[in-house]
């Protein structure tokens, strides 16, 4: 066989194992959005009755079971204070890092370590030392120190990665034109690692805004939203999940866009302008 026909058929092979990964990612997510928009008298699968927006009216009505308003709102607003926190915590880890200090290799190693741990038994622990301590697990208490555990070490992963490719020969250079540390930070280091910041955030508010497991037992009797989903899986018999999934789903998408609509912004300001360097140390 030759060369070039042996890569066609390579070529054709890959395409199509990716088609099919596509397929199985997100066909499933194809077929809930599809199912929201059932009739008013729509089941759970396939074929659809009729077509319609009755089942997204509904999320915004009294339901018998779920709370979705509710759990969406903790949901939300535990995901944009994760975001937040990672960004700020992963920043001034990623800069303590540069440089070694006495027990950084422990350090990195117990913060990573909650990746390694089962999910489960990072919020088994954190609920019952909740429990001995007398406090009552909240979703904004223990449920946030579970959703860091899994946020933090990604974010300093990602820290690292963005400050081994930094040239500290921008800093040397401000700093030879009389920064002080501060200016070097605010107007040199900052607008550089930006866009990777709020690559940061975005990956603390997605990881959070979606995850169960490390929420299971220590959100205390408010469910966040992934929690009140799988509890309407044994009871719900409307489409209104469905509707629910694709309200969130794009949620999630347009957190995204947004966040990526925000680094390119950062990126053609930086090409347009450079950085704020010039005019902070005036």
């Amino acid at each position: 066989m030759r060369r070039g026909a042996r890569r066609r058929v390579e070529f054709r092979a890959l395409a199509l194992f990716f088609a099919l990964f596509v397929v199985f990612m997100y066909g499933p997510i194809i077929a809930i959005v599809i199912l929201s928009f059932q009739g008013v008298d729509g089941g759970l699968t396939f074929p659809m009755n009729g077509v319609s927006l009755h089942w997204f009216g509904k999320l915004f009505e009294p339901q018998m079971v779920g709370d979705f308003e509710g759990s969406f709102a903790r949901s939300f607003t535990l995901a944009c204070v994760v975001m937040g926190l990672t960004v700020v915590f992963s920043l001034a880890a990623g800069l303590a890092f540069r440089k070694p200090f006495r027990g950084a290799t422990v350090v990195f190693y117990l913060t990573v370590a909650s990746l390694i741990v089962p999910s489960i038994l990072i919020t088994l622990g954190i609920g019952l030392m909740f429990d001995r301590a007398g406090f009552e697990p909240h979703w904004y208490s223990s449920g946030l120190g579970a959703h860091l555990t899994w946020t933090l070490p990604f974010g300093l992963l990602i820290m690292f990665a963005v400050f081994n490719r930094f040239d500290p020969s921008y800093e040397e250079a401000a700093r030879d034109l009389g920064a002080r540390p501060w200016q070097v930070f605010r107007y040199v280091v900052l607008p550089i690692i930006g866009p990777s910041l709020v690559g940061v955030g975005l990956f603390g508010f997605t990881l959070s805004f979606d995850e169960f497991a490390r929420t299971l037992l220590a959100a205390g009797v408010h469910n966040t939203l992934p929690l009140e989903i799988f509890g309407m899986t044994t009871t719900a018999t409307t489409p209104v999940l469905y509707a629910l999934g694709t309200v969130t789903t794009g949620v999630s998408f347009l957190v995204i866009m947004l966040c990526l609509s925000f680094i390119s912004l950062l990126r053609r300001r930086r090409l347009k302008h450079g950085t704020d360097a010039g005019e902070g140390m005036v």
